[in-house]
């Protein structure tokens, strides 16, 4: 028999060097401030979302971690991951949740803007009152055309005794007239009232 040789043990090979771990939450923030950046750059889009709520998002996953959890294994992967569940939750969110509307409240759009109801109002009023003071048979005719109702070219002429073919250049005339009142009364205004 031949006397089994024990093997001289291999030098133990230094594992390479990585990153000294972080050891503050501080650290740990600093080390992946980049990369959760940039990741929630690329997924907020596709969220939906604002890039700074996705990241704060991750930033307090990261802080809900059990303290003695320590730093993740893989962070790259580990802020991948967080980022693109935050990004799923808020498009579930976005696609479950509706405003609540009761019925009694307006519609929102340029119908509940008070600003736009107020100009609209201010307009309409304005061109009411340059209508009144049109001459002739004209403010019958625009009156008339301004109605809510739409009233046809037969429906005006036979409520202001007239024959339809006269009403056409009966209107262009009024509105020529309209068009200049209200072009002094513009022009008017702002030659006096414009502060800057």
């Amino acid at each position: 028999m031949t006397p089994v040789r024990a093997t001289p043990p291999r030098p133990a090979t230094p594992e390479p060097t990585a990153a000294p771990a972080p050891h503050t939450v501080a650290e740990l923030v600093r080390a992946l401030l980049p990369l959760v950046r940039a990741e929630a750059a690329a997924e907020a889009p596709s969220a939906g979302m604002d890039p700074g709520d996705l990241e704060q998002g991750v930033w307090v996953k990261l802080l809900e971690r059990p303290a003695d959890a320590g730093t993740p294994g893989d962070p790259a992967r580990w802020v991948r991951d967080a980022v693109r569940a935050q990004a799923r939750r808020a498009r579930r969110t976005a696609a479950r949740e509706h405003r609540y509307r009761r019925h009694d409240e307006p519609a929102t759009g340029d119908e509940s803007d008070p600003e736009r109801a107020a100009l609209r109002t201010d307009r309409q009023r304005t061109l009411r009152a340059a209508v009144g003071r049109t001459p002739g048979r004209c403010p019958l005719v625009l009156t008339a055309m301004l109605s809510p109702a739409d009233p046809t070219y037969r429906e005006i002429a036979g409520e202001l005794g007239m024959s339809q073919g006269s009403l056409g250049p009966l209107r262009s005339r009024c509105l020529g007239c309209l068009r200049r009142m209200l072009a002094a009364e513009i022009a008017a205004a702002e030659l006096g009232g414009k502060e800057r």
